[in-house]
């Protein structure tokens, strides 16, 4: 699979920008809306966005059980900033009603850095993306309190107030950041991701 088929989850977020990194990464892109667009793509990108509303979207257009049932048999999944949360077992600071898909084993808080005014950019090092120091951007982020044995932590912010907060993480097929590399020009980390998905796919022959 040398072009890989990979969606974006299209109800919410930071669609276009994922999509357009994704092209430069070396896939294909199709943007998921419905249950049945599920089955033409390998992977799938969660955006950045409001986790709340996208949880809400999930169940509005049934995508939240299908799009877990794959998750649960390995399809490839990233998520940044409301994808994390997305992503993640136990969420600190959700509503109630809010859901999550579970793939990978942490907590995560929401806007654990604070709200829009917050916003801000750091050099964060990512542990198997070569090049140097990501410039990661951070909008009303969370962050990845705590982690599962099968968890691996690949970015921790270096300074400041937030000096070693989890903001980056990989478990098996799944890897999500805090951060949103979409707003930048520096594709590794969509690299990063299309490499796990061609591994996935040749994993399974």
């Amino acid at each position: 699979m040398t072009k890989p088929n990979i969606g974006v989850l299209a109800l919410q977020g930071d669609v276009v920008d994922h999509a357009r990194a994704l092209e430069a990464a070396g896939a294909n892109v199709r943007k998921v809306r419905r249950a049945s667009e599920l089955d033409d793509v390998e992977a799938l990108v969660l955006p950045g966005g409001e986790s709340t509303a996208m949880s809400n979207l999930l169940l509005a257009f049934d995508l939240l059980e299908p799009i877990r049932k794959r998750l649960d048999d390995g399809m490839p999944a990233y998520g940044s900033c409301a994808g994390m949360i997305m992503l993640a077992r136990r969420v600190v600071d959700g509503r109630d009603d809010q859901r999550s898909f579970g793939a990978i084993d942490m907590t995560v808080r929401r806007n654990a850095f604070g709200r829009q005014v917050d916003s801000f950019e750091t050099d964060v090092e990512l542990t198997g993306i070569e090049g140097g120091p990501y410039r990661t951007v951070f909008i009303r982020a969370p962050w990845v309190e705590e982690i599962g044995d099968d968890v691996e932590v690949i970015g921790r912010i270096s300074q400041g107030p937030a000096d070693g907060r989890i903001v980056a993480v990989r478990s098996g097929n799944h890897l999500a950041t805090a951060f949103h590399p979409e707003v930048t020009t520096d594709a590794r980390v969509h690299e990063y991701f299309v490499t796990m998905v061609r591994a996935a796919a040749g994993a399974r022959g």
